[in-house]
């Protein structure tokens, strides 16, 4: 039942990559818990914590496919620490604006938008590293470990910024991401070169973003796991919407506002830490169904009921099923693409599996801006179940999909440094 650590153990190059992932997931959150302060307290609008939502939308969405046919042409390592740098240099600059004059509210969206756009390249070459350093069999494990990585930073992550934020301010926060993101490099500088051996190099620019989303076409798994995400994310996720609830149930103190991303977390890292009841089952494309249908019903609830803490509870029910389609979402993705293409496949599920989110914060936002919190929620749960119940019916492959039980040895790294 518990969470395999073998690709921790066996895995010296996977254990370093995971360590910084954890340091800069939490510099991460914190820095969520900031700009989302920062934002409503220079505005107090829901449609403007929504915007943060567009402003990390948009790069993934223009360039996101762009990057990922990079990805698939260059160093994946090299190509990684490049965006690296550039994420930190935009945490940097957030820091500085906060400690020695804030911005303009669009000020700071647009620095988010870099930051974001330098994802937008960070994100698919770190999804193709897994292949090449741990067993396929123990693929599903490891997505599971990163998992734990991301939620654990979750749960601390966003309670420590509110505490920050209340003691130093915003500029501490952005100050930790920034140092956070020199772990990251430094992990992933020590990592082997992730070259490419694929018979043809992938076609360059418009060609190969066209090569990637004709495979995305008639990969009917991936194409169905892909939709499941956008479908939960773009209409029920509810970030934008937590200054608005910790204003209604607990009076808008900073202190509480951690605590709705950290009840998501919570869920989640449970659903981890037991990820071996569901990384070792044979069909993760059902298993992901099944999380992204509990996710649904569970904030769709959350916009029913009126105490404070019931509604944190939703959330951590949220935050479990959320990590089964995702650990499984990314099972499947893995699975069904070739080493050649997965930069521009892992490209396009980040753009669903980021931008989706931002999108659906933007929803909520501007939802509950012309309505109310519950509204918004609500509305999204409904439609949600709907676009599922229409996935299940239109894509059997992805429900039906089975995971190959062999034991494959991964790819050997060439060279280091």
């Amino acid at each position: 039942m518990l969470a395999d650590t073998a690709p921790l153990r066996e895995s010296v190059a996977f254990r370093r990559l995971w360590v910084s992932g954890v340091c800069s997931s939490f510099g991460g959150q914190m820095t969520t818990v900031a700009v989302l302060f920062q934002v409503w307290r220079s505005t107090g609008s829901a449609a403007w914590t929504g915007a943060i939502g567009l402003a990390q939308a948009v790069p993934l969405v223009a360039f996101g496919l762009f990057a990922g046919a990079l990805a698939d042409r260059l160093d994946r390592r090299r190509f990684y620490l490049a965006c690296t740098a550039g994420q930190g240099a935009c945490s940097a600059l957030l820091a500085l604006q906060a400690l020695f004059g804030t911005f303009p509210v669009v000020g700071v969206l647009l620095v988010v938008a870099g930051q974001s756009l330098f994802g937008a390249g960070s994100g698919p070459a770190a999804r193709t590293f897994l292949p090449q350093l741990v067993r396929t069999e123990q693929l599903g494990a490891a997505i599971a470990l990163n998992r734990i990585a991301f939620q654990g930073s979750m749960m601390v992550g966003p309670a420590v910024g509110g505490l920050v934020v209340a003691a130093a301010g915003v500029g501490g926060c952005y100050l930790v991401d920034s140092l956070s993101f020199g772990v990251a490099f430094y992990g992933a500088f020590r990592l082997p070169r992730m070259a490419m051996r694929a018979v043809q190099a992938p076609r360059a620019g418009l060609r190969g973003v066209a090569d990637g989303l004709s495979y995305l076409m008639h990969a009917a798994p991936v194409r169905g796991a892909l939709l499941t995400d956008l479908a939960t994310t773009v209409l029920t996720m509810p970030v934008s919407l937590f200054p608005l609830l910790n204003a209604e149930r607990f009076g808008g103190n900073p202190r509480t506002l951690g605590l709705f991303l950290a009840a998501i977390a919570v869920g989640g890292v449970t659903a981890s830490v037991f990820s071996g009841t569901f990384t070792r089952l044979p069909r993760p494309g059902a298993v992901m169904l099944l999380g992204s249908t509990v996710w649904a019903a569970a904030l769709l609830t959350l916009g029913l009921v009126s105490n404070a803490w019931l509604g944190l509870a939703c959330l951590g029910v949220a935050g479990a099923a959320d990590t089964l389609a995702v650990v499984s979402r990314s099972t499947v993705v893995q699975l069904n693409t070739p080493n050649e293409m997965l930069g521009r496949v892992a490209a396009a599920e980040q753009i669903a599996g980021q931008a989706g989110p931002e999108l659906g914060n933007l929803r909520a936002g501007l939802t509950a801006a012309a309505t109310s919190g519950s509204v918004a929620l609500v509305s999204g749960g409904v439609l949600c179940l709907g676009a599922l119940a229409l996935i299940v019916v239109k894509t059997p492959q992805l429900r039906a999909f089975t995971r190959p039980m062999t034991t494959v040895e991964p790819p050997q790294p060439v060279g280091v440094g």
